[in-house]
């Protein structure tokens, strides 16, 4: 709405009635106060005690279309504002705020000046004098439509903040908490006051900086168009167990929360809404694994059939084994009590950390060897470093140096045990689980059988 010069609501004639008008503020400044009552967002009317109309500010004129100066001083709203067959029960409820206590609110029909009709929502209170007696209401008012839509956008905020299913953390420009609901609460698993103004790195440690980036995004460039999943790590803290694992999938959109009161967009903070999606991703990536292993045994076992010799194809098996899975694999046959190297991938120049593979020579594995003790239990073991890549843990078990995790799974064949094939991965990966078990197990199944295809050729040669 265009900008309007001040204009003091007080008409140059006296009203109506012809008595002296009063003002329902004693002794307040009338300039200051009709400058105040322009610049506001409701539409808002003031009547004396006798009924007058004392004020109309510029919103009540932009909803209905009378011009203060065509509404001061007009005995109550009769045949003008308010249909005459209406007027007694507006008037008379508008009115009834002088002598009763607190806000009255009302719907009522209202006329615009061009004959149309709008129904508003009105809030009226009564203003006493110095002495206390009733002098005249005030009466803010606003079409239906906007004050349900206004109370329609409290509602949301409140049932966000309060019975939302996900949660919402609204994060100020300084990028601390200033508003947390109660799932978001439980989700850091601390109290929602002891979460407002602490740094955002007191609250999260992996992924915080990915967090961060996207919030600072959002604040310069706006509400990005898709939600985004974070792998976030939960800090402990002294307010009791965090009740969820510590490493959570959180899927977050993001809203740039903006002042509608200034001219130019102010940015208020950023509204980051989340849900746990840890357990739905985990199950995707699951499914993904699987999905990929059973193609890399699928395309392992094509190329082993085209091999004459049955020792290529357990080696082949291997090969295809590693992508996606290990670094490294051994394959381990029994001579006699001992293990012997036959193969190893990926292929190449031997190294220093195993004898070469053919040589016939025994590994001289240590008591308690993981491949020994496969061997032994004819069952799977998993080892590891700890997630740190030890030169001295890998020398010791005669594996390349880097390595961190190991896992012996025993080959089984015709009720034989053939030997042992050993995964080993690298500090850059995760440890073996039991899902990774169970792969090993099937490609020890494929290159059993190959290897005892092998051993029967040679014993018929």
């Amino acid at each position: 709405m265009p900008a309007q010069p001040d204009t003091h609501y007080e008409p140059a004639s006296e009203p109506a009635t012809g008595g002296t008008r009063r003002s329902p503020v004693p002794g307040g400044d009338e300039s200051l106060l009709a400058a105040l009552l322009d610049g506001m967002d409701a539409a808002l009317c003031a009547f004396d005690a006798e009924g007058v109309v004392t004020h109309w500010n510029r919103e009540a004129e932009r909803m209905l279309g009378w011009s203060p100066e065509e509404a001061v001083g007009r005995r109550g709203l009769t045949d003008w504002a308010v249909r005459s067959a209406d007027a007694p029960d507006v008037e008379s409820r508008l009115l009834a705020a002088m002598t009763e206590p607190g806000r009255q609110v009302h719907e009522i029909p209202l006329l615009t000046k061009d004959g149309g009709r709008v129904l508003v929502r009105t809030q009226s209170c009564g203003v006493r004098d110095a002495d206390g007696r009733p002098a005249g209401v005030y009466c803010a008012f606003s079409e239906v439509h906007a004050q349900i839509d206004l109370e329609r956008s409290i509602a949301l905020s409140e049932a966000m903040f309060d019975d939302a299913s996900w949660g919402v953390v609204l994060i100020d420009a300084d990028l601390r908490p200033a508003v947390v609901n109660a799932h978001a609460a439980r989700t850091f698993g601390m109290r929602r006051s002891a979460l407002l103004g602490r740094p955002l790195g007191d609250l999260l440690g992996n992924g915080l900086e990915e967090l961060e980036g996207a919030l600072g995004h959002v604040l310069a460039e706006g509400t990005p168009p898709a939600p985004a999943d974070l792998w976030l790590t939960l800090r402990p803290h002294g307010d009791g167990p965090v009740e969820t694992p510590l490493r959570r999938c959180w899927r977050s959109g993001f809203l740039r929360l903006s002042s509608p009161l200034a001219e130019e967009p102010v940015p208020l903070g950023v509204a980051w809404l989340f849900q746990d999606v840890t357990d739905a991703k985990l199950a995707e990536q699951q499914a993904a694994r699987l999905r990929f292993r059973d193609s890399q045994l699928h395309r392992a076992a094509r190329a082993a059939a085209e091999c004459e010799d049955p020792m290529e194809a357990a080696t082949i098996h291997l090969e295809f084994a590693l992508a996606g899975y290990a670094d490294h694999a051994l394959l381990d046959l029994t001579s006699g009590t001992r293990l012997v190297r036959a193969a190893h991938a990926p292929g190449g120049t031997p190294e220093n950390w195993h004898p070469d593979a053919g040589s016939g020579l025994p590994v001289p594995y240590p008591a308690n060897h993981p491949a020994l003790q496969a061997y032994e239990h004819g069952g799977p073991v998993r080892t590891g470093a700890g997630g740190s890549a030890s030169p001295e843990w890998a020398a010791a078990r005669l594996w390349p140096e880097g390595t961190a995790y190991g896992l012996s799974t025993v080959l089984r064949s015709r009720g034989r045990t053939l030997g042992v094939a050993t995964f080993l991965r690298g500090p850059a990966r995760r440890a073996f689980d039991r899902a990774d078990t169970g792969y090993a197990q099937d490609i020890a199944v494929r290159v059993a059988a190959a290897v005892d295809l092998a051993q029967a050729a040679a014993q018929r040669r």
